[in-house]
This record gives structure tokens, sequence and C-alpha cells, in this order.
């Protein structure tokens, strides 16, 4: 598959890496000259110093023979103008463009009926880095910020993700005697233990520190993860730092969109999380230093208790009973701030604790001190980009861990190679393994007589670099024609 990148930054080359390791074509734009010779030195793929908004530099990238047109930039208009551009000379070419304003995202809704059913400027999708990270932080918090979660549509499967405490029970335990401490149906997939990635086999050795990825059903989570030294606790109140984007966004997921006053512009971006909301007499209060900021949060939530007031101030935290919260989640752009203000308000009695940083390096960083929950939001956007850019036949891919393990969410077409082969027949590639199948209304853990069967939607999790093994058994994703 040949992809166009415009934009060098950390989304655009941590984008450019994954594709150019799967052995993709890949070309970038850049106009800052630091950027483009930073990515020259450290991608093995074409960087051209020029705007993406310029046809020359386009046709430079091979635009005309590429599949995809990805674009990153700081900036929307350039990211819609670019896609608008080659849209006018290559219709059939996908392009994705990463938006932060909201008015956009509003019209890609469909709102406007001159509009519905259309693409704005030829694009086929936006990608609001705002809405995927809240997205993440809800779905946590809807699982009792206990871990990761990730949620699969349509299976009452999740994978969650939790660290071992000393003495409980995982600690020591070898993993072929993972059955006789779990009952559910369920399932180890990831084992991350410092600065490597496992996919565990039965000889693995369990030990404190180690971070596990576990396959269950939603009711069977909280119990496994109970046996991981995690103890439930029911979040009523939450508080959330800092109020512009990602946390008005959160706010909006906590107190529900469809009370009186509300705002409908916000409704029409916020449609999105709606399947993991849920209001359960939850109290929320917004803390953010911006006092105009303030009284736009004051007026837009009238149910949430806003705080004109700067988290890092000691006094601020007595005074107002900020140690006495269930959860806080630290949604400033300073991610520094961010951490520090997790790990600080978890000493003085915050139960849980999730932090929004820049990528995956600061989130390794953040788990190891302490912090419940860590949304790198720049992988998060990653992933959704590449969910797009695989295919119709894949619905998701998602990078654990460091990036190196991938869980990949597709369905088997008509003229899938695995059609009528049992699972014992297929060597994925790097200890890769199918996890779960969703069959008609059926969800559940292939066994060892498990056959595919076309229309099966699996969800299968294997190393970076085996994109090329994965479509050899379940046939090509790039095909949109």
């Amino acid at each position: 598959m040949r992809i166009v990148i415009v934009g060098g930054g950390m989304v655009g080359t941590l984008l450019a890496r994954h594709l150019i390791h799967e052995k993709h074509d890949v070309s970038l734009i850049e106009a800052n000259e630091e950027r483009a010779r930073h990515a020259s030195n450290r991608l093995d793929c074409l960087v051209i110093h020029d705007g993406g908004n310029s046809i020359s530099a386009l046709e430079e990238a091979g635009i005309a023979k590429a599949d995809a047109l990805v674009c990153v930039t700081d900036s929307d208009e350039v990211n819609m103008i670019t896609c608008g551009l080659a849209a006018s000379r290559y219709p059939e070419l996908l392009k994705i463009a990463r938006v932060r304003n909201d008015d956009y995202i509003k019209l890609n809704a469909g709102e406007n009926r001159f509009l519905e059913n259309r693409a704005i400027l030829g694009i086929d999708y936006f990608v609001h880095p705002d809405v995927e990270a809240a997205r993440s932080a809800i779905s946590s918090i809807e699982h009792g910020a206990m871990g990761d979660i990730l949620v699969f549509a349509d299976t009452p499967y999740e994978l969650g993700a939790v660290d071992i405490n000393e003495g409980s029970k995982f600690d020591g335990l070898v993993m072929k005697d993972f059955r006789t401490l779990v009952k559910e149906d369920s399932l180890v997939t990831l084992v991350e233990r410092r600065e490597e990635t496992l996919l565990p086999r039965g000889s693995t050795v369990l030990a404190p520190g180690d971070r596990l990825h576990i396959l269950a059903k939603e009711q069977d989570l909280d119990r496994i993860f109970k046996l991981a030294g995690r103890s439930e606790r029911v979040l009523r109140k939450i508080g959330i730092v800092g109020g512009s984007r990602v946390g008005a966004l959160i706010a909006e997921g906590l107190l529900g969109m469809d009370k009186p006053g509300e705002n409908r512009h916000a409704k029409s971006i916020f449609s999105r999380l709606k399947p993991f909301i849920s209001r359960s007499g939850r109290r929320v209060t917004i803390i953010e230093k911006d006092y105009n900021l303030c009284k736009d949060l004051s007026a837009r939530y009238p149910e949430a208790l806003v705080l004109n007031e700067d988290i890092s101030d000691e006094s601020f935290v007595s005074e107002e009973r900020i140690d006495d919260l269930d959860l806080i989640v630290t949604a400033t752009e300073d991610q520094e701030l961010n951490m520090i203000a997790a790990i600080y308000l978890k000493s003085r009695g915050v139960h849980r604790a999730i932090a929004m940083v820049t990528g995956s390096g600061y989130a390794a960083i953040a788990r190891q001190l302490g912090v419940d929950v860590v949304i790198p939001m720049k992988s998060v956007v990653v992933d959704s980009i590449l969910s797009h850019l695989m295919g119709e036949g894949i619905t998701r891919v998602h990078r654990l861990g460091d990036g190196s393990i991938n869980v990949v969410e597709l369905e088997l077409g008509p003229d899938t190679p695995a059609a009528d082969k049992g699972i014992a027949e297929l060597d994925l590639p790097g200890g890769g393994l199918v996890m779960l199948v969703n069959r008609g209304d059926r969800s559940f853990i292939p066994r060892g007589d498990y056959i595919f069967k076309s229309g099966d939607r699996i969800i299968l999790i294997a190393k970076n670099g085996s994109e090329a093994e994965i479509e050899r058994f379940f046939g090509s994703f790039q095909d949109r024609s």
C-alpha cells in the first residue's frame, strides 16, 4: 500500500514508522525544515521539505500512484485543503484528515441537510484527537479506572490491562496454572515486563510489576483484577483538571447531554461517545485556572462544580477537599503537569487517577510512578488512523505496550483463505493469537476445534511487522473497490 503523509510531527512520524515496519511504501511531507530533517534522519522513507498544500509537493511524493493520503499537520485548515486539492485530481484516493475544530466535525456528522451524505472537501474520514482521547478516558471510568480497557463492539468481552501487586494471587503464578485460579472464561493475551512485551507461554512466571492484558467478559474483569491486587471502588466524586477540549468532552460524557439547557453543538460532537455514558449520581468537579473559560464551563455544565483555581496550589487542594475525590482526571495541555498532579493527588488520598500524556514513552513513566490509567493521546490518534487505513475488512487496529503488539479486529470475507479451516491449521506469525470470535449473536474465545467461517468477526493479537502474514491467511484488506 502506498501512503502519503502530510505533517512530520509526533503523530506523522509515529504513523510513518509503523507503516514502514509493516512494509508499506510511505512518503512524508513536512513544511518545517528542522522537523523534515529530523524525520529524514530517522525514517526509511522519502521525506520532502515543503508545504502539504502544494500540488508539486504532492506529485513529488507520489500522490498519483498512492492509495491513501493522511494529513496530520498542526493546522486543521491545511489538512482539509490538502485533502481537497488531492480529491480534485484523484477522487478515488482515500483521504484522512486530523482536525480539532468542533465545527468541522459537526459538518462531517451530516447535521447540515445540504451536506448530508456528502464528504467535506472529498475527505473520507475525520480524526478528532480530543474525541478519541475522551472516548478512552470514559471507557476506563465506566470500569472503575482500575486499568486500561479496550471495548469491542457487539460483544460482552473486553480487553483489560492491570498491574500485578506484590503478594497478590498472581504474584509468582505460572501461566499453565492460570486456569486453576481463574475459573471465568478468559485469556491472558500479553505481558508487559519492564522493557519487553511477551506473548505468554505456559512456562511464563508472573511477577510483581508485570502488566497483564486479559480478555474476559465485562462482569468478570473486576474479579480477575482483584486477583492481581486491585480493589474495586465506585467512582462517584470525580474531578477533572483542565477544562479545555478533552476535559470538557469528558465532563459532557459524565454529565450527559440530554438534559435541559444542553448545548446542541456539543451534543453533535459528543454523540460518538454515547455508548460509554452511564450517569449514576456522579458529582463532577472541573478545576481550571483560566477565569473566562471557567465562566463558559459554568454556563455549559450547570450540574458541575467549576473551580477557578490552580491545581499546583497546595493550599487549594486542602481548602476545597480535593483529596476527598474518588477519581482525578488530569487533562490539561501540559503533560508533565498532568503526571505530577495525578501522582500528588493520589498521595493525598484520591483513590484513582487518569492522566493524559503525549506519547507512549511518557505513558510508561507515568504508570511506573503509580498513575492508574494513562492515555497517550498521539498513540490513540495513530490507532484511529490505522483503523481507517487498513481497509474495509478491518474495523479497528489498536497498538499495545510500546507499540510493538497489535490488536486487530477484522471480518472474514467470502474468499478468505482461512474459510473452513481449523485454527490449528494456521501458523500465525510471531506467536500471533486469535483471541475472540463473534459469529452471529455469539461471542466466544476459540479453542482448538474452532473452524473459521465466512462472516466471522475475529479479534487477533500479533507482533508488529506481521501484517503480510496475516493477509496471507485472511485475505487483503486494502481493496476498497
